[in-house]
């Protein structure tokens, strides 16, 4: 079989899975390929395209879901077109509430960043785009309201913003980011905070507890098509209850050095689709 995994022409930051699942896939007989959506000329035809490392995607939103559409037409995308139309826009947080799914209180606003703080309740914020990608254009706000006035506006000229309270939990117990693969939640890590032209920083693969694990998996039940692989992002409250920062089912580091038994089932499943 012939499998094709979706990158970009200029990678911002290394991908650290990369190489891993192209010996495992390899291993496995598949005749595997890299192509850069945002290469005119790449060659997506293959028995599966699955999107890995297309972290510029946000600098063009409409070429890359034109892309996407493209894509699905000749091949099996993964994950699915309309998981990637649902899920590149950050109002998807949204619908997760709406569902009932705790998530971190979120304000999309139309007038002023003090306003939407007022809203929310604080006076310590993070004020970002709802389009972006390894927290570009993420800034913290604290005191600094005239200078999160000035950068929304930056903002606003490429996409809507989005302001949420800054979670106090991400700096001790930190962010925890689950893996999910073919239908099992894999390994978690922890990840340190992370602001807009700042590195990632990632622990090694940690148990899953069992309330993670629980919001997890009703984040997921929302998504009515077959997913493939998926990255819920979570932290905890000042109550220390879990809530949705992010559902990664686009183009999501999976952690895949952390934990060589996601390597192998993330090989798997590709294979058999």
């Amino acid at each position: 079989m012939r499998a094709v995994l979706a990158t970009c022409r200029e990678l911002p930051e290394p991908d650290p899975d990369e190489a891993l699942l192209v010996e495992a896939l390899r291993a496995r007989g598949a005749d595997v390929h890299l192509a850069a959506w945002d290469h005119l000329g790449a060659d997506f035809m293959a028995d599966v395209c699955v999107i890995r490392s297309t972290w510029n995607y946000y600098h063009a939103p409409e070429a890359f879901l034109a892309w996407a559409a493209r894509v699905n037409r000749i091949t099996r995308l993964y994950n699915p077109l309309p998981v990637v139309r649902w899920n590149h826009n950050k109002r998807y947080l949204a619908d997760l509430e709406r569902a009932g799914v705790p998530v971190v209180p979120t304000v999309y606003p139309t007038g002023s960043v003090a306003d939407a703080m007022r809203a929310l309740g604080t006076d310590h914020a993070v004020i970002k785009p709802v389009i972006s990608a390894a927290s570009f254009e993420t800034m913290r706000v604290h005191g600094n309201v005239a200078e999160a006035e000035a950068h929304a506006k930056k903002i606003a000229r490429r996409c809507d913003v989005m302001v949420q309270p800054y979670v106090k939990s991400v700096e001790g117990y930190g962010e925890r980011s689950l893996v999910w693969i073919a239908g099992e939640l894999t390994h978690a890590v922890r990840k340190s905070p992370r602001f807009g032209g700042e590195h990632e920083s990632v622990s090694e693969a940690l148990p899953i507890e069992p309330d993670e694990r629980a919001l997890a998996e009703a984040a997921l039940a929302t998504v009515r098509e077959p997913l493939l692989y998926a990255r819920v992002d979570v932290a905890r409250d000042d109550a220390g209850r879990p809530m949705i920062m992010e559902l990664e089912l686009i183009e999501p580091s999976l952690f895949l050095l952390q934990s060589p038994g996601a390597l192998h089932r993330f090989a798997d499943a590709i294979v058999a689709r």
